[in-house]
């Protein structure tokens, strides 16, 4: 199988740091494979302020702008990346991840890591599923 692929952007997260694309698309499998995301302001570019909760809310909330640019949600992740600075946050940060997936909960690893980009505390990558696509071409279930 040929498998093509497509890059996902959206103003609606934050741009790109380096030479990568907030998501890639691989239609043939019906997967979106994300980068990872930060809590960084779409529109400042900045990390934004407050303690853990804020900061993975806004990582919650530039990933599912990638992904329902990509066709997808964060209803639809099949596998979660979760990588932090400081592990005891951990409890609050597995709260707000449980409020925001959907059932069956994904596949998910919690790594503790010694820095991220730009000073997070806290960093994601998903893969997800698209949802379907109905005859005329738009997303839909």
């Amino acid at each position: 199988m040929n498998l093509h692929h497509r890059s996902v952007r959206t103003d609606k997260a934050p741009a790109a740091i380096g030479p990568y694309s907030q998501a890639i698309v691989v239609e043939e499998l019906g997967l979106v494979f994300t980068s990872g995301q930060i809590g960084l302001d779409p529109d400042s570019g900045e990390l934004v302020s407050g303690g853990i909760e804020e900061e993975f809310r806004r990582v919650l909330a530039n990933l599912e702008a990638v992904l329902l640019e990509a066709g997808s949600g964060l209803d639809r992740i099949v596998r979660a990346g979760v990588y932090m600075t400081d592990l005891s946050a951990f409890a609050t940060v597995n709260r707000i991840y449980g409020e925001a997936v959907g059932d069956p909960l994904p596949a998910r690893s919690a790594i503790g890591v010694a820095a991220l980009p730009k000073g997070a505390r806290v960093e994601v990558d998903l893969v997800a599923t698209l949802r379907p696509r109905e005859a005329d071409g738009r997303s839909g279930d």
